[in-house]
């Protein structure tokens, strides 16, 4: 049996896996590529345990950043957001990563916003001002163990604002948003507006894999505000509880000490880096470590990884190999203890043989 954050996770027959994917303004830096490359993980050690995984990975295609961005380079957000997807989607088929069974857009799932929201106003955890459906959002820090204030600051790097006039807590965020002039709008019957970023995600989990999900993968940074609201929304709406029985969240990866980021522009990107070094050591160098941990990224680092991918090679061609069967169920024990891929690689490459051909295997090293 799987165990995640150190809690075992049965699963019987078939999982439900949502994957917080890219907001489609930028190309892939590694911080992103390391939440995918997870994920993918994950998929792949439960379907060797015979699991039917369904991964639903969206992108968030109605968004201000996104916007702003195509508007800066004089482009129309659709047509801009088309091309950024398609290098995303060529960077995670060099990294090995499968794509997903589901892939929502935001703007394809406008109108589900909209009935969310029309259903939190009924259920009286919404109210509505001035055309814009806010969220009685103030059990959101609290899930996420995190002080007012300490939340407060958190979601105001994301843009968050808690001191709105219309909203009657700083804590409550809107799921519906009144339109602003010049910006993309869709009908409600509140008036023309567009989703809040929190709800299409909610929207979307709920729509391609229904009220509950069995793993919830994103980035460390993702855990407040977004994952916590877009569960409390789920939750509020559909009455089960919990919305996901089991959550990821990918450690950052840090550069000269500060977390990568777009908005910051501290980037190490995918395709620059493969245009140097193979596919397969990146992908190992972002998995032969505990995905719950940050970590600095330095490029000598590449080359470690390409040395220890080679070993791995030269132990998966050495026949049979040393400890037999026990050894191959040191890899699989190795990887359903919290995916602890450096362990289940150190086994192969010292079995070698089958140990090694079902490392590379699994871990889709080959």
């Amino acid at each position: 049996m799987l165990r995640i954050g150190g809690s075992p996770l049965p699963v019987v027959g078939r999982a439900r896996m949502y994957v917080c994917g890219i907001t489609p303004y930028d190309t892939t830096h590694l911080g992103h590529a390391a939440t995918f490359v997870w994920a993918d993980v994950a998929a792949r050690v439960l379907r060797h345990l015979g699991v039917d995984v369904e991964v639903c990975r969206n992108v968030t295609d109605v968004d201000d950043v996104l916007d702003a961005a195509a508007a800066e380079r004089g482009a129309e957000p659709d047509s801009f957001a088309a091309v950024q997807q398609f290098r995303f989607d060529r960077d995670m088929t060099a990294l090995g990563v499968r794509k997903p069974t589901h892939e929502p857009r935001a703007h394809n799932h406008v109108g589900q916003v909209v009935t969310l929201a029309a259903a939190l106003l009924e259920s009286g955890a919404a109210y509505l001002r001035g055309g814009t459906v806010w969220f009685r959002g103030q059990g959101a820090p609290a899930r996420s163990g995190m002080s007012a204030p300490a939340a407060a600051a958190l979601a105001a790097e994301f843009g968050q604002v808690t001191d709105h006039p219309d909203a009657e807590h700083p804590a409550d965020v809107p799921i519906w948003r009144a339109s602003r002039f010049g910006e993309a709008a869709w009908p409600s019957p509140w008036g023309e507006g567009r989703p809040g970023w929190h709800a299409e995600c909610a929207a979307m989990a709920l729509t391609t894999l229904g009220p509950a999900l069995d793993l919830h993968v994103g980035g460390e940074d993702l855990r407040f505000p977004h994952h916590a609201y877009e569960a409390e929304m789920a939750e509020a709406v559909t009455g089960v509880r919990p919305f996901a029985r089991a959550w990821m969240h990918v450690g950052a990866v840090r550069l000269d000490g500060a977390r990568m980021a777009k908005s910051t522009g501290n980037l190490v990107l995918v395709s620059d880096v493969l245009a140097k070094h193979a596919p397969a050591a990146l992908r190992l160098l972002l998995v032969d470590r505990s995905w719950a941990r940050g970590w600095d990224f330095h490029s000598r680092d590449l080359d470690a990884a390409a040395e220890r991918l080679e070993r791995l090679y030269a132990a998966a061609a050495r026949g049979t190999g040393s400890g037999g069967r026990a050894a191959t169920e040191a890899v699989t024990t190795a990887l359903l203890a919290d995916l602890d891929v450096p362990t289940a690689l150190d086994v192969a490459e010292e079995a070698g043989g089958d140990a090694a051909r079902l490392a590379l295997s699994v871990l889709n090293l080959s």
